[in-house]
């Protein structure tokens, strides 16, 4: 074993601890692999790679694909096509709940074809959510299923996932032809109605049942609201809330003035005036302490429940952070979430784990938190742009919904030349991207800000790995580890092998990154072999999108916290779902991309 592979293998299992340990973002970890791949031929130990193949990934064509997908995904969305669709679908299930969750898992995983599960979950969510809600069904059993479903149908097209394109994008490195535009679909349709089957049967069965309550006993906040009066004479009247430092000096939480009739937004420039009634929200002894220190008047017997505080035009709502959230990694007080959209966080739900109310300003905010958030409803149309997914039903907000049909248009005109191979991908959808902005379906700040650049890094940092994989002769070395030990098994095992491997890294690391360390090392076996190795591609591609057993996919960690769900649900649930994808696909794919095909 040489050095180059020594030291190829010694990164990666690093790499793999950084990823696991889920402390460094997994961009900076892909910079990181790019740079010391560079490294030993920097400083004359061995060369890896040079500058210019470690940074050859970052122009792949699979990158523009991508980054071309995003924008005509977010076009769709950002109209309001998506939530017009599922809205009218799920009015087929009529007044029957389980028919209803029937339609609307079948709806997702339909659209999941076409789109990004992560997309197709979060525009589904606020609907899925709503109408559960008015039919009666508890969130916890249908919105594991929801974000199943929409993985569910990853196999499907070629620009269902993320990593089938890029798995198609590589197949030319190694003189195959890429992924057709249907051609997953011969395995993956038959999964994936299986699969359905499992979501809308047997899932609910195994899902806990949280039972609806009002948002105030859920966060049990009752307990840290409390209504005090600014009494005539008051140190606090005349007085600004940000002078008056009851949140820096106290650590309370002001969630609404009420003058008289009206409600006032409690902005720290906001001055408070004598009659005026403080909705406070702190702990009892921090209460006490406001007593005696500004002499107010206490109503410690009011018990403040939802209607207390959805008011006339104030409004109560849940609201997720979503993965690349700027309020990610920030307390509420750096964040200045207040001053920022006049919303004010009376509690945060971390998912699988507990209700924080009370003395929330210094608690480090992360992807996935439920934020319970007080406004009126003008405000709400902000939490879009903070990186804020609402937990209810918007679609009629959308204010371009009269755009719908154009961005429509453009997204199926986009795919079909690029499907029929009259463009190439890339140029296809570039395209279409274009024409978005140029329609105004889009504005130009938002078709950047819809392309997930963490991704795009990743992706760019693993193509150069997967480079020195087979430069160095790593790939060609594992494999023959792997044929020494493993030919003896047979090719059903051998599949079955890699389709496992790959389905344990997508846990610490991301599927596109697993996918592709786990490629070189199968096309190698398969072609040592004898076997076709498309096989084994088709195998790993399917094998990453198998996201079931953590919360720790995207669309997973969406209904994380709405469905108040545990770690191990999603584990006792998935394994199930992974279980079913495992042994259709050992079986189906042999059938339809035979071994003895050729090489």
């Amino acid at each position: 074993m040489t050095f180059e592979i020594t030291y190829l293998i010694v990164l990666f299992a690093v790499a793999l601890a950084l990823f696991a340990w889920d402390r460094v973002p997994v961009d900076v970890v892909g910079v990181m692999v790019v740079l010391l791949l560079v490294l030993p031929g920097a400083i004359g130990l061995g060369q890896v790679l040079d500058s210019g193949e470690a940074l050859a990934g970052f122009g792949n064509e699979i990158v523009i694909v991508l980054i071309g997908l995003f924008v005509l995904t977010a076009g769709v969305v950002k109209t309001g096509v998506v939530e017009r669709i599922g809205l009218r679908l799920a009015g087929l299930g009529g007044q029957n709940p389980r028919r209803m969750a029937a339609y609307l898992l079948i709806t997702v995983t339909t659209v999941s074809a076409f789109f990004a599960n992560t997309v197709t979950t979060a525009a589904f969510l606020p609907i899925v959510i709503g109408t559960a809600r008015r039919a009666g069904i508890p969130l916890s059993k249908i919105l594991m299923p929801l974000a199943f479903a929409s993985i569910l149908s990853s196999p499907v097209t070629v620009i269902s996932s993320s990593t089938n394109l890029l798995v198609s994008g590589l197949l030319p490195r190694w003189g195959m032809e890429p992924i057709g535009f249907f051609e997953m679909a011969k395995a993956g349709l038959p999964i994936t109605v299986l699969g359905m089957v499992y979501l809308i049967l047997l899932a609910p069965r195994l899902l806990p049942d949280h039972s609806a309550d009002t948002l105030t006993d859920r966060y049990g906040l009752r307990r840290y609201l409390t209504e005090a009066l600014v009494a005539p004479g008051s140190k606090l009247a005349g007085k600004t809330l940000g002078e008056a430092g009851l949140g820096s000096t106290l650590q309370l939480n002001v969630v609404s003035i009420l003058r008289g009739e009206q409600r006032v937004v409690p902005l720290a420039d906001v001055r408070l005036e004598e009659g005026d009634v403080l909705i406070v929200e702190g702990s009892a002894e921090d209460v006490l302490l406001l007593k005696d220190a500004q002499g107010l008047d206490i109503r410690p017997d009011r018990k403040l429940s939802d209607p207390d505080l959805q008011a006339g035009d104030f409004r109560l709502i849940e609201a997720a952070i979503q993965p690349r959230s700027d309020l990610a990694g920030q307390t509420l007080r750096e964040s200045h979430l207040r001053e920022r959209s006049s919303l004010t966080v009376l509690a945060v739900h971390a998912p699988g784990g507990r209700d924080y109310a009370g003395k929330i300003a210094r608690r480090i905010l992360r992807e996935g938190d439920i934020l319970l958030l007080q406004g009126r409803q003008t405000d709400l149309a902000r939490l879009d742009s903070l990186g804020l997914l609402p937990l209810e039903d918007v679609s009629a907000h959308h204010p371009r919904t009269h755009k719908g049909r154009w961005a429509a248009a453009i997204f199926v005109i986009a795919v079909a030349l690029g499907a029929t191979k009259l463009l190439p991908l890339s140029i296809a959808f570039l395209l279409g991207a274009l024409a978005l902005v140029l329609t105004r379906c889009l504005t130009t700040e938002e078709a950047y800000e819809s392309v997930d650049w963490r991704m795009m890094v990743l992706i760019g940092s693993m193509i150069a790995f997967g480079t020195a994989m087979e430069k160095t002769g790593a790939a060609r070395w594992v494999s023959g580890l792997i044929v020494e030990h493993a030919a003896s098994m047979g090719p059903t095992a051998l599949l079955a092998g890699f389709f496992l491997l790959t389905v344990i890294l997508t846990q610490p690391m991301s599927n596109q990154a697993a996918a592709l360390v786990v490629l070189p090392v199968a096309v190698e076996v398969a072609r040592h072999l004898g076997y076709s190795p498309r096989t084994f591609v088709m195998t790993v591609a399917f094998a990453a999108s198998c996201s079931f057993l953590t919360p720790l996919e995207p669309s997973c960690l969406l209904v994380y916290g709405p469905g108040r769900y545990r770690f191990i649900d999603f584990t006792r649930v998935g394994s199930l779902l992974t279980l079913i994808v495992f042994i259709f696909s050992i079986v189906l794919i042999p059938i339809f991309w035979p071994l003895a095909a050729g090489r």
